[in-house]
């Protein structure tokens, strides 16, 4: 069990670590209770080149100011006016890539999860989609621009690794707006895992 450094969220290459993430745990800690989840499944952001990134053309706002820090951030915003997502800052300093966490299988605190939820930890709704996952954790605009070195939210290594043949590598979701960037295949996920927001077909968009 080894925390995440500094050091693993500046890689560059934001696809790997979309990849990579998968299997590690992500832990919130508010009010002195813990809550945890295994990553299960997640999506890759390129930055100002991409076209569905907040940061496309480098556009830079007090929003979207978080994506331009050091990897190792948190970057939350609101979707729909309703949903906090959760978006792990990644690469250099003013090189605005990140990786969405998409959905997560609970791995402690399943009791408060149910509470926050007001569903059973058995039924996958509970964490899965990027909406679910922020609820079952606590998480909300607070969160924004945490250090994940610290001890408020982290990620940890539980030494749980998928082999390739075992990660789907399909389209990202809800980015139609995004031209001939919406069919990227830059969303990953857990195969046999319950809780993935949405399952396709990996022989369409693997690479």
């Amino acid at each position: 069990m080894i925390k995440l450094t500094a050091n693993y969220y500046t890689d560059p290459d934001v696809t790997f670590l979309a990849k990579d993430l998968l299997g590690k745990i992500i832990y919130t800690k508010i009010d002195g209770i813990t809550t945890a989840g295994i990553i299960t499944e997640t999506e890759a952001y390129f930055g100002i080149d991409d076209k569905a990134s907040h940061a496309y053309k480098n556009r830079r706002t007090a929003r979207t100011e978080a994506m331009y820090g050091k990897g190792g951030l948190t970057y939350i915003y609101l979707c729909y006016g309703i949903h906090h997502l959760l978006n792990i800052v990644t690469s250099s300093e003013g090189d605005p890539k990140c990786v969405l966490l998409r959905s997560i299988e609970p791995f402690h605190g399943l009791a408060e999860m149910e509470i926050r939820r007001k569903i059973p930890a058995k039924n996958t709704k509970i964490s899965s989609g990027p909406g679910s996952l922020t609820k079952a954790l606590g998480i909300d605009l607070t969160f924004n621009k945490e250090n994940l070195t610290k001890n408020r939210i982290w990620i940890e290594d539980h030494g749980i690794y998928y082999h390739e043949s075992l990660i789907s590598q399909v389209s990202r979701i809800g980015v139609g707006y995004a031209e001939e960037h919406a069919s990227l295949p830059l969303r990953f996920y857990i195969n046999d895992s319950k809780y993935v927001s949405n399952k396709i077909s990996k022989s369409i968009l693997k690479q």
